[in-house]
């Protein structure tokens, strides 16, 4: 599947997970150099314009 503007990934506690169809998925590894920073604001145009739900953003697991 391909992402042409890129995906989200949230970081939680140096804990990376990357949003997936099916919700967060963990990423293993350090986050990629080439990640950028954005807002809020920013993830919900994201998951408006790729047409996903925006309660995804809500849903990142909570590290133990």
């Amino acid at each position: 599947m391909a992402f042409p503007h890129g995906r989200l990934i949230a970081s939680l506690d140096g804990v990376n997970y990357v949003l997936a169809p099916d919700g967060w998925d963990h990423l293993a590894g350090p986050r990629p150099r080439h990640a950028m920073l954005v807002s809020r604001e920013e993830a919900e145009d994201w998951c408006e314009r790729e047409g996903w739900d925006l309660h995804l953003l809500d849903e990142v697991p909570v590290t133990s």
